[in-house]
């Protein structure tokens, strides 16, 4: 290999290392915006999205372009106050971050990135405080400004919102029945075997593809 060929071959080996890093930091950025939503905490969920006027959050509450008017939403229409967090131990929002997919875009200064969102919220009404489920997928955009990544666009598709005692199925159209392995309902399916019995009380470990970490020993 000459002189060439190695320097080349470090260029590329450069470039994957920086995209891995940058794939990292947008992981990061996005978790911490689920940590911030917990508790509202506005300024610093604020701080997470890039500068510019074609900074966008798509919600179920509404399309809001632009970082100052994303500010708006997170501070309730509320131009006269600086909301740091939610001090209310009854409210909670919390959206955990899953399955995350990344892809930098060849220029390296933008992203796009896949997420799960799922987790439960209770929000203080009149007469009490209201619990529910949440469930939905991210398909969210990022920009690197400064040298830093930074959210370019948050959309949310909430799959279901649901109160805490009911199911995500309207009650009209929800059948309560236990099934048993629903797939052994359609007689066309010939399987090579029985299941595995994996639900509770059977005791079932999922056999597990790693040794451990430390000891190095096959667990299962």
């Amino acid at each position: 290999m000459n002189v060439e060929e190695l320097e080349a071959k470090v260029r590329t080996l450069e470039a994957k290392i920086q995209t891995l890093e940058d794939i990292e930091e947008i992981k990061k950025l996005q978790r911490a915006y689920g940590f911030y939503l917990e508790h509202w905490m506005a300024e610093d969920i604020i701080d997470c999205f890039a500068d510019g006027d074609d900074t966008s959050l798509l919600v179920a509450a509404g399309h809001y372009v632009g970082k100052e008017n994303i500010r708006d939403f997170f501070h309730h229409g509320r131009k006269d106050i600086e909301i740091k967090y939610v001090d209310n131990g009854e409210f909670i929002h919390q959206v955990m971050q899953l399955s995350g997919v990344v892809h930098v875009d060849p220029d390296g200064k933008t992203a796009r990135g896949r997420w799960y969102g799922f987790g439960a919220n209770a929000f203080p009404v009149e007469g009490g405080v209201a619990p529910g489920w949440m469930n939905g997928v991210y398909e969210n955009e990022y920009v690197k400004q400064d040298g830093k990544w930074k959210i370019k666009k948050v959309h949310w598709c909430m799959t279901f919102h649901a109160p805490y005692l009911e199911s995500w199925v309207e009650p009209s159209r929800r059948v309560d029945l236990r099934m048993d392995r629903p797939y052994q309902r359609n007689p066309n399916l010939l399987p090579d075997g029985g299941p595995e019995e994996t639900l509770y009380p059977s005791g079932f470990i999922c056999p597990f593809h790693f040794k451990n970490p430390v000891s190095g020993r096959q667990t299962c």
